[in-house]
């Protein structure tokens, strides 16, 4: 049963394909303090099937009109990625808070135009890295923080797997398309190994950041056989921890996600599930201090509605912002930046020197 505030975030998203109807609209309609107000996309047809579904109270088939609108509060911007920045620069000055899809852009300097139009806009952008509202990573999270002590290792995989259209083609409706739909120029699948990594390494990435702090350098491979792509990635974090991430693309077996974390006064394991399960990781906290682990239930999965009210709580009651900011997003395009320069040349790559495009 839905149980409604009765102070809510009114959000138009901009955008309804697939990740809007898999994902966002039905979180607007879900959460506790945010409502559905707007919607809005070029393609007349899709429009109308979102509304009628949904049952916005505006429907826009122009994105300035929905900007204008006094009542609207925030836009979840669920686009392609190359619409990320351009869009929600239009909101932040249209004075919306703003909920962007993960990457939120594809180079360094996209990311730092954005970083400084939320600055100059006092407004709150929150990245859609939903995963650091998978309740079991927050519990493992608040270990680290909280009662880890140093840092030792991490290790973290993020594996797709070849069988997962089947997986989610049997618990996700079919997605509603239109021939008018807006698209980028240029196929964004055309260059896989950009694909792959704005795709599935920015959550490797952020999930990495988020149990562990910064990453300062980076020193990639890749291998590249029979279709598939595997990044290893050794990762240096400010605090002194050593990382390898694995991002691989697509392994020839089940989904295959999650992370081994050891510290000074215990350890963490975690095996994480699709996103479209809607299903909490399962992790394992083993204390030190008293040889014991706890296995938290993590029962409300639903990342995407989460981190909606997760934004609305920061907008509406001044609280701090739990998901990630744009700093946090800006960090990840330079860590998939300085992975495909160390790929490129072989050698280990400062983050903190990278320019250009992933």
């Amino acid at each position: 049963m839905i149980r409604k505030q009765d102070r809510r975030l009114r959000v138009g998203v901009l955008g309804c394909g697939p990740i809007a109807q898999f994902a966002h609209l039905e979180s607007c309609v879900k959460a506790a303090n945010a409502d559905l107000y707007a919607i809005c996309d070029a393609a007349p047809d899709l429009l109308a099937r979102m509304g009628a579904t949904y049952e916005p109270e505006k429907m826009y088939g122009d994105y300035g009109e929905m900007l204008a609108d006094p009542q609207l509060e925030a836009v979840i911007v669920a686009t392609s990625d190359a619409y990320h920045v351009p869009m929600s620069i239009k909101a932040l000055e249209a004075g919306k808070h703003v909920l962007c899809e993960k990457p939120i852009g594809v180079s360094v300097e996209e990311g730092q135009k954005l970083a400084d139009a939320v600055r100059r806009s006092g407004k709150v952008l929150q990245v859609g890295h939903m995963k650091r509202f998978d309740p079991a990573l927050e519990a493992a999270r608040d270990f680290v923080r909280d009662e880890m002590g140093e840092i030792l290792a991490l290790k973290a995989w993020y594996c797709d797997s070849t069988h997962r259209y089947t997986n989610t083609d049997a618990v996700q409706p079919l997605p509603v398309t239109s021939k008018l739909a807006r698209k980028p120029a240029g196929n964004p699948k055309a260059d896989l190994r950009q694909y792959f990594m704005l795709a599935h390494g920015s959550h490797l990435v952020d999930t990495a950041r988020f149990l562990c702090g910064e990453i300062t350098a980076v020193r990639a491979r890749l291998n590249e056989r029979f279709g598939a792509y595997c990044w290893f990635v050794e990762t240096e974090f400010a605090n002194g921890a050593l990382g390898h991430l694995d991002l691989t693309v697509a392994v020839r077996m089940d989904w295959h996600e999650g992370f081994q974390l050891y510290g000074q006064n215990g350890s963490v394991i975690a095996k994480t599930f699709n996103p479209w399960y809607f299903r909490a990781s399962e992790v394992d906290i083993f204390h030190e201090k008293d040889a014991t682990s706890r296995k938290p239930l993590g029962a409300d999965g639903h990342f995407f509605r989460r981190q909606l009210e997760g934004l609305a709580e920061t907008v509406l009651d001044g609280k701090p912002l739990r998901g990630a900011n744009v700093e946090d997003g800006l960090a990840s395009i330079r860590a998939m930046v300085a992975i495909a320069r160390s790929v490129e040349i072989g050698e280990r790559i400062e983050i903190a020197s990278v320019t250009g495009a992933v």
